[in-house]
This record gives structure tokens, C-alpha cells and sequence, in this order.
């Protein structure tokens, strides 16, 4: 089966550990074909990308539903992140550490 998932985990395409659906869906979304989603990534041949196509076309709902999950988690949990390291500055706190540890 090209697409499996459980309600904890990420939906995985097959073979194992090749790009997650919503990477696959984002690019289809984006109006990539079959065969430059298989050449972008190498690691999921032709017939994967078009049986996973097939799969967000059946199951649109649900898959769009998923994807929102997935986008919502990813960003409470850079909002933790930006909250605990706080991106403000970042470059001017990397030079001055540069600088301060001699030449490179």
C-alpha cells in the first residue's frame, strides 16, 4: 500500500522513509506533475507518486484535514521554540560571537 498512517503519526509513503504525504500533496497542490514530484524526489519512484495521487484524490477531505493538523503542530511548536530562543537579533548575537572568539 503507497499511503499509511495512524491518528498519532505522520502519513508515510512506501517504501519506507521516502518524503511524508503532505510533502508529496504540496507539490501536487503546487501544480507538479507525477513525474517531476518522482524526479524531485528520487526517493519515491513514478508509480508511488501516481498511486499517492490517487489516494489525495479519493480521500481529499481527509488528507486536506491532515495536512492542517500537521501545519498547525509544526507551528505551536515553532512558536515554543521562538519563544524559549528568540529569533530577534540572531544575527547581530552570531557576529558579535564570531568576533569575540578570534579568527576563523
Amino acid at each position: 500500500m503507497p499511503v499509511a498512517g495512524t491518528e498519532i503519526g505522520p502519513y508515510k509513503c512506501s517504501p519506507p522513509f521516502i518524503e511524508t504525504l503532505e510533502t508529496i500533496v504540496a507539490a501536487f497542490d503546487a501544480g507538479a506533475t507525477a513525474e517531476e514530484i518522482s524526479q524531485q524526489y528520487a526517493s519515491v519512484d513514478l508509480a508511488s507518486v501516481y498511486a499517492v495521487i490517487s489516494y489525495v484524490l479519493d480521500h481529499r477531505g481527509e488528507v486536506d484535514e491532515y495536512v492542517k493538523r500537521r501545519y498547525e503542530a509544526a507551528a505551536a511548536l515553532r512558536g515554543k521554540i521562538e519563544a524559549a530562543f528568540p529569533p530577534a537579533g540572531i544575527r547581530a548575537r552570531l557576529l558579535a560571537r564570531r568576533s569575540s572568539s578570534g579568527p576563523a
